[in-house]
């Protein structure tokens, strides 16, 4: 008796476990945690964080130790080299011979403190706005994963209901088929009719074929962002109603993006640092002053006169004038002078294709919302000429063709509709994007629009 209800229950927990899906909220935490992408903007973030550091260090001192250990041996001979006579012991030997065995052990520690280097300020200055457009850069690749995220899940979603239409449309041409057939062999209608729904028939099943493709598509591009292969996804709610964006007007989207988007953002931070680069390139004509400090302790040991220890300690200041280097700075100058050119004028082009892109979507969300509505009303009528056009069949005022493109119609405006829903919602996470404000809570109210 307990085997059976072992059964049951298995089933149970396997139906319960197929039945759960995974809604926007719980596949963009997975993106987080396995997205190469923006694994790698978060690698690029820690990266620039050391750039006011390293900055920083050209104008702090310079603390340093060597040294060095040697041994010297060193014989010759005077003029009487080689002759014999009494050594200063009194024992016999070559007289007139001398040398020296000498061992020297010397070590400095140094400091250097840079006091007047206009270069090394300027690049201190570029290395806090270099940090800052790794946070900017940053802050984009987490607002282009919550895009990416929302734009493959709705894919999907997408690609399921035209597969869910293609079977739906197939089941009913299969149904329209028999029908033609049976009604052909008693004599009711002709073979013509029977052709038409074949036909119909092997076009619904071409179409079921690419879309189970293009599903298998959308899942892997899915993957490719999540890590692991997607299980079942929340659908949107029957009846989902898509609110229009507020502000409901165009003009403060567009300024938000011409101001706050964060590839302006750096581009104008990309405009600074190349104006800071043209002072720091100048700062080549200019003087450099630094506080120097040594001590140096030497220890000398041998038969000579400067045997013992020595020890030096020195400060003072070191200055250097640059006179000519070829035209090297002026030319560096020159560069650097283009180079902000260029960079005024990209950030101008980045300005005016965010703008743009909020306008595009913008439009996109409310003519979108205006052709959901209009797409909600063409379902509904194509349902009523898909009723009267088989009721017109059965009594002989409508031919099989009539039906079969009723039929098509019904689920191509299904198909339609889906598609149009899943691109105001996209096109609205777009627009925030656009206009540098879409944050990981802005997918709260679209999780609210799946079914649990």
């Amino acid at each position: 008796m307990q085997k059976p209800l072992i059964a049951v229950l298995l089933a149970s927990a396997c139906f319960s476990l197929n039945a759960s899906a995974a809604d926007l909220i719980q596949v963009y935490q997975q993106a987080l945690a396995n997205d190469a992408t923006y694994a790698s903007a978060r690698a690029s973030l820690s990266a620039g964080r050391e750039r006011i550091t390293q900055g920083r260090a050209g104008l702090l001192p310079t603390v340093g130790i060597s040294g060095g250990l040697s041994k010297n041996d060193n014989d010759f001979d005077p003029w009487n080299v080689g002759q014999l006579g009494t050594l200063p012991n009194g024992q016999p030997g070559i007289i007139g011979s001398s040398g020296s065995n000498l061992r020297t052990n010397e070590y400095t520690l140094s400091l250097q403190q840079p006091l007047y280097r206009w270069d090394r300020w300027e690049t201190y200055q570029q290395s806090k706005l270099q940090q800052a457009i790794a946070e900017a850069q940053f802050a984009q690749a987490q607002q282009d994963l919550i895009t990416r995220v929302a734009q493959a899940y709705f894919d999907v979603l997408a690609s399921q209901d035209a597969l869910e239409s293609t079977r739906a449309q197939k089941d009913a041409t299969t149904e329209q088929l028999a029908s033609a057939k049976r009604n052909f062999e008693v004599g009711t209608q002709t073979i013509t009719d029977t052709h038409e729904a074949q036909a119909a028939y092997d076009l619904v099943l071409a179409q079921e074929f690419a879309a189970v493709n293009d599903l298998d598509n959308k899942r892997n591009a899915l993957q490719a962002i999540i890590g692991t292969a997607p299980g079942n996804l929340a659908a949107l709610k029957p009846g989902t109603t898509l609110a229009v964006p507020q502000p409901a007007t165009v003009d403060p989207w567009v300024s938000s993006a011409e101001n706050q988007n964060y590839g302006v953002t750096v581009g104008q931070l990309q405009v600074e640092i190349a104006t800071r680069d043209i002072s720091r390139n100048r700062a080549g004509h200019l003087p450099t002053l630094d506080l120097v400090a040594s001590s140096t302790r030497r220890d000398v040991n041998g038969r000579t006169g400067s045997s013992g220890d020595t020890n030096n300690n020195a400060i003072g200041l070191q200055w250097s004038v640059p006179i000519f280097s070829g035209f090297a700075v002026t030319s560096r100058v020159r560069e650097s002078i283009a180079l902000e050119d260029r960079a005024r004028n990209d950030l101008e082009a980045t300005r005016r294709n965010a703008a743009l892109q909020a306008r595009q979507s913008f439009l996109g969300v409310n003519s979108g919302l205006a052709q959901v509505k209009a797409l909600e009303a063409a379902e509904v009528s194509s349902q009523s000429a898909l009723e009267s056009n088989k009721l017109g069949y059965q009594v002989g005022v409508r031919i099989n063709i009539d039906v079969l493109n009723a039929q098509r119609q019904l689920y191509q405006t299904r198909t339609d509709l889906s598609r149009a829903r899943y691109d105001v919602i996209i096109n609205g996470l777009r627009l925030k994007a656009a206009a540098g404000s879409l944050r990981e809570a802005d997918l709260t109210p679209v999780n609210s629009l799946l079914a649990e």
